[in-house]
């Protein structure tokens, strides 16, 4: 697998997403696994996915297992429903769902202030048969200021991510206009500036968006970036992005927050899947 050159790897802060790599462990030797393979920092999805309010037990053990491991947790989403899978977020879903998202906000902000975590990703949802879209859309706003004015209670920003329509065919907010649109309406309702743009280059790839135009465009609204290789959702180097190429775009852009790696590991275990990552450019500095 192709390495990165050292002058770009060498700029970054990457962390590792526990909820698509290590997953062939159990969530709490997921911390460690990441540390033994030289990284400082992870985020997750919402580990709990039939459950937006666990067990203070469970919220404290997976805590400790992120402290004793000795690393950071920078990014965590809300409740979203069953990840991977076929809900797309919860937020913007009349009923049970859109409650759930609610009774989350306060337990996911509680649980990322903790760790010290500065980064809540909402997922917007999918629209739903029956239900007119600006209902949807009107809720889903109500909702993300709800989140939005969590997140600024513990110094985080919240995070609005844009996915792909092939894979997520029902799920509005398919390209970084529609996605970074919504940022500035919570921005607008709020008055608190916190929400920003998750800028995913695999979703937005799979989009055919013209990513160099997205990072010039975008990056003064990012709050937070992911990577997976595309075809394939694979580590850097197994597809045909020019990940290194697009990550010094970014960082010439002014970017200089962390680089989320959000992909499959393949066949082998999830240790052996940063090859194209030096071990000493794994940990922030």
């Amino acid at each position: 697998m192709p390495g990165f050159g050292s002058g770009t790897a060498a700029e970054q802060r990457f962390n590792v997403n526990l909820s698509i790599l290590f997953t062939e462990l159990p969530l709490l030797e997921r911390p460690a696994a990441a540390a033994a393979a030289g990284f400082s920092a992870v985020e997750l999805w919402w580990p709990w996915v039939d459950s937006p309010t666990p067990e203070r037990s469970e919220l404290d053990a997976l805590k400790r297992a992120i402290e004793d491991a000795g690393v950071r947790l920078t990014g965590l989403n809300f409740y979203a429903g069953q990840l991977p899978g076929p809900d797309r977020g919860a937020l913007s879903v009349p009923g049970a769902e859109s409650e759930r998202f609610r009774a989350n906000i306060d337990v996911a902000a509680g649980f990322a202030e903790s760790l010290g975590c500065t980064a809540l990703n909402a997922l917007y949802g999918n629209r739903v048969d029956g239900v007119d879209p600006a209902e949807q859309d009107a809720l889903a706003l109500e909702n993300l200021a709800l989140a939005a004015r969590a997140a600024d209670r513990i110094g985080a920003v919240l995070l609005v991510e844009a996915l792909n329509k092939p894979e997520s065919p029902r799920y509005p907010l398919v390209s970084a206009p529609a996605a970074v649109e919504v940022v500035d309406r919570v921005n607008e309702a709020t008055g608190l500036g916190n929400a920003r743009f998750l800028m995913d280059l695999y979703h937005l790839s799979m989009n055919g968006e013209d990513l160099p135009s997205v990072i010039e465009r975008y990056t003064p609204k990012t709050g937070h970036v992911q990577i997976a290789d595309n075809p394939g959702r694979g580590a850097p180097g197994t597809g045909s992005l020019p990940l290194e190429d697009l990550l010094g775009q970014l960082r010439k852009a002014g970017y200089d927050g962390w680089i989320g790696l959000e992909y499959k590991p393949g066949a082998s275990p999830s240790a052996e899947a940063f090859g194209w990552l030096p071990v000493e450019q794994r940990a922030a500095r």
